[in-house]
């Protein structure tokens, strides 16, 4: 058993409290949080995804995995290092009707590690907010997630909102999650997808390297 099987099991177990023991043993450890996440985390909610997907498990199930997941990425954030924001500015959220941001919220903290100004807009976040946001926020990207096939047209629906804005040429747009392919991205119209927390990272400083 490796030293990220216990955090994994609670993750998937959605033991919250065992989850952010492990975590704290951890780092008590010296091991890195990015470790901790790609490693304990992410693994874990790959999985969730998967048995999800699968029909081995249900929304209750994954709620508790999220919430489990949210609390230990608490416990990381301050431990760290913090972006310098010179790298760009990103707005996320999850989209309208949507109230999942377990998969959000990695990619949220691994934005920040990567020196990113990372504005966490929350769930269920409607068009004209993440339009607002964008302007406030003087936004380089805009990243949408989404997680139930029933809410993946609110992402179509904000980059229209952006298109009738007149702001879809001055940000990039980026999107994810569970059901959201490849494909789908380029029906909609968005400037690239990723399936998971790293590959968006990866991503976002292409489009931004391209852009230059």
């Amino acid at each position: 058993m490796n030293e990220y099987q216990k955090i994994y099991d609670a993750i998937i177990e959605g033991d919250e409290d065992k989850a952010l023991e492990e975590a704290k043993t951890l780092l008590a450890q010296g091991v890195p949080p990015i470790d901790i996440i790609n490693q304990g985390l992410i693994t874990a909610m790959e999985e969730i995804g998967r048995l999800y997907k699968e029909e081995e498990i249900f929304i209750p199930e994954m709620m508790m995995a999220a919430q489990a997941v949210t609390e230990v990425i608490n416990t990381l954030k301050p431990h760290m290092p913090a972006g310098s924001g010179s790298r760009g500015a990103i707005v996320i959220g999850t989209v309208e009707g949507d109230i999942h941001d377990i998969g959000k919220n990695l990619v949220a903290l691994l934005l920040y590690s990567n020196g990113y100004t990372v504005h966490d807009l929350g769930n269920n976040v409607a068009p004209d907010e993440f339009v607002a946001a964008a302007q406030e926020y003087n936004a380089d990207i805009v990243a949408l997630s989404a997680l139930l096939t029933t809410t993946m047209e609110n992402m179509d629906h904000t980059i229209e909102a952006f298109t009738e804005a007149g702001l879809r040429d001055k940000v990039k747009i980026i999107i994810g999650g569970a059901p959201v392919t490849g494909e789908y991205a380029e029906e909609i119209g968005a400037d690239g997808y990723s399936d998971d927390a790293q590959g968006a990272v990866e991503l976002a400083g292409r489009l931004l390297e391209e852009s230059k």
